[in-house]
C-alpha cells in the first residue's frame, strides 16, 4: 500500500505518553507538513504555536483543564503541544486549521509518535489568559483556536481500528 493512505488508516489518537522529548529536527518535520496543509485560496489563515517549554505547556494544560471543569492534564502527559490558531479574517479559517491539523497528525505517525486532537482551544484563546499569551508572543490579529494537536511517544499500543460504518459513503455512479 501508498505509504500515505498507509498513514492515513492505520493512524490513531493516542491518550498516554511517555516523558521523552521529541529531537527538534523531527518536530520541525512535523510542522512543515503543517505548513503545506491546503488553505482556502491560499490565504494561509492559520498559525501554529509549538511548545516544547514545559511551563508554557502546564499554563496550557491547567486553562484547558479549568474550562473542561477537570483537574487532571487533558495533554495526558505529551511533552509536546502543537496549538493551531487560524485568523478570522479568512473565511475558511476553520477549515483551512482543521486541515493543518490533520497533517500534523499524520506527519506525527508517519514520524513514530503518537499523536491526539484535543479540543477547547476556541475558549482558551478568547478568554484574556490565552490573549495575554498570544500578546506575549507578539501576535496580532484576530486568531481563534482551532485545537491542540498534542505530541509524544506513545505510552502503550493504540487501539485496533473501530470499524467504519456501513453507510459511509454512497456511490452516485
Amino acid at each position: 500500500m501508498n505509504q500515505v493512505l498507509d498513514a492515513i488508516i492505520t493512524r490513531r489518537s493516542v491518550r498516554s505518553y511517555k516523558p521523552d522529548p521529541i529531537p527538534e529536527d523531527v518536530l520541525e518535520r512535523i510542522l512543515t507538513a503543517g505548513q503545506y496543509a491546503a488553505t482556502g485560496m491560499n490565504r494561509q489563515s492559520p498559525i501554529i504555536l509549538a511548545v516544547t517549554d514545559k511551563a508554557v505547556r502546564d499554563e496550557l494544560s491547567a486553562m484547558n483543564a479549568a474550562i473542561m471543569g477537570a483537574d487532571k492534564d487533558p495533554f495526558y502527559g505529551a511533552p509536546v503541544v502543537l496549538v493551531v490558531l487560524a485568523s478570522k479574517a479568512a473565511p475558511t479559517y476553520v477549515y483551512d486549521g482543521s486541515l493543518v491539523m490533520g497533517n500534523l497528525m499524520l506527519a506525527a505517525h508517519a514520524e513514530g509518535l503518537g499523536s491526539c486532537w484535543i479540543h477547547r482551544a476556541k475558549e482558551e484563546f478568547e478568554s484574556e489568559e490565552g490573549k495575554a499569551l498570544l500578546r506575549r508572543l507578539g501576535i496580532d490579529g484576530e486568531y481563534e483556536g482551532i485545537g491542540h494537536c498534542i505530541l509524544g511517544y506513545a505510552a502503550e499500543e493504540p487501539k485496533a481500528a473501530a470499524p467504519r460504518k456501513q453507510d459511509y459513503v454512497y456511490w452516485l455512479r
